[in-house]
């Protein structure tokens, strides 16, 4: 049985690229404009045994309403009815378990429904589904926990090496990750990069990694700070999955800076400290108070001086414990072994 990988967007892949290094496979895209930045941002990702290659991993166009495949097991990021193939067996993995809804309607998420299995991150992840009206079968939900977590929680990101990619000039500075969202949860690039650009690097390095759907601006903001003398200023491209990887800027961060995205959530596993910049998006799926990010962070809005807030932040570590404890009730595990758990399940069906 072939192993297969599917996406909408490039930068969804990098929840199952953990699995890709060990088991290899396909990926596949549903249109042939998303070839470029394959090329561009996935050269030289090989599995374990071809490092050092320069090729391309496998990649196949399809059609995502009409699947051809035969023999195949399809890893998809995405929530997309696939349809057709013979022998075809389809898991959900998703791309984040944050609090904005499934594709932003219960539509979308009730396409959950046609996936043979859905691997589970955690407790959060099935109330997601609970408050998406989604009830799935128990039979068809596979326990993995987060599997990009496992790389930082056994200590094999060389934080060296990340500060280097970045040019991090100033190490005795503390690293302040700022990683918004898009306009599907209100980001906050457009409304908070200039004053945070200015106000953080007086004292601590900003390293500032924008939505994929919001790299594009990289280039003009980079020329901004440029012109502006702005100095500790860095950017880290979501879109380079092979380069940029989120894990790596958790690994070298002190504190991160977010709205709605997901990485609230996925920090936790750091320890470090978390600021919630309030947009006032309303949107947001109802978690319980265990699971939601907001009852244990300090939020940013227009009364907050920033660099006060991150100084504060910084110098109490007192809500380490209560990280840890939101930690474990969102994610399963956490033990740094989520990826043979992948391994083990879907090997059962390859062996076939």
């Amino acid at each position: 049985m072939q192993l297969y990988y599917y996406a909408n967007h490039i930068y969804q892949l990098s929840y199952s690229i953990p699995l890709y290094l060990r088991q290899g496979g396909t990926y596949l895209l549903n249109r042939y404009s998303r070839l470029i930045p394959f090329h561009r941002y996935l050269r030289g990702l090989q599995p374990i045994g071809k490092q050092g290659k320069k090729s391309l991993p496998p990649v196949k166009i399809i059609n995502p309403d009409h699947l051809s495949l035969k023999d195949a097991l399809i890893l998809s990021h995405s929530n997309h009815h696939l349809q057709g193939g013979k022998d075809v067996i389809r898991v959900f993995i998703g791309h984040g378990t944050g609090d904005k809804p499934y594709g932003g309607n219960r539509i979308t998420a009730e396409n959950l429904l046609n996936y043979e299995y859905i691997f589970i991150s955690g407790p959060k992840h099935l109330a997601r589904l609970k408050d998406a009206g989604v009830t799935i079968p128990e039979e068809r939900l596979v326990k993995i926990g987060n599997m990009r977590f496992d790389d930082y929680v056994n200590g094999l990101i060389n934080k060296t090496a990340v500060m280097d990619h970045l040019g991090i000039i100033d190490r005795s500075r503390k690293n302040i990750l700022y990683a918004p969202t898009w306009r599907f949860g209100k980001g906050s690039l457009k409304k908070c990069f200039y004053h945070f650009a200015r106000q953080i690097t007086k004292e601590h390095n900003l390293i500032v990694r924008p939505h994929h759907h919001e790299t594009k601006h990289i280039p003009f903001l980079r020329l901004w700070a440029r012109f502006n003398g702005i100095r500790h200023l860095y950017f880290s491209n979501s879109s380079d999955l092979a380069k940029n990887d989120t894990m790596f800027d958790f690994a070298i961060s002190d504190l991160l800076i977010s709205d709605t995205s997901s990485v609230l959530y996925e920090y936790l596993i750091t320890g470090n400290p978390i600021i919630v910049v309030d947009t006032g998006y309303t949107k947001l799926q109802k978690m319980p108070d265990e699971m939601n990010i907001l009852t244990i962070t300090d939020s940013y809005g227009h009364h907050n001086d920033i660099l006060e807030l991150i100084n504060k932040n910084l110098a109490d570590r007192c809500r380490s414990d209560e990280y840890q404890t939101m930690l474990s009730a969102c994610f399963y595990f956490n033990d740094g072994k989520s990826t043979e758990r992948a391994e083990k399940f879907i090997k059962k069906f390859r062996e076939l």
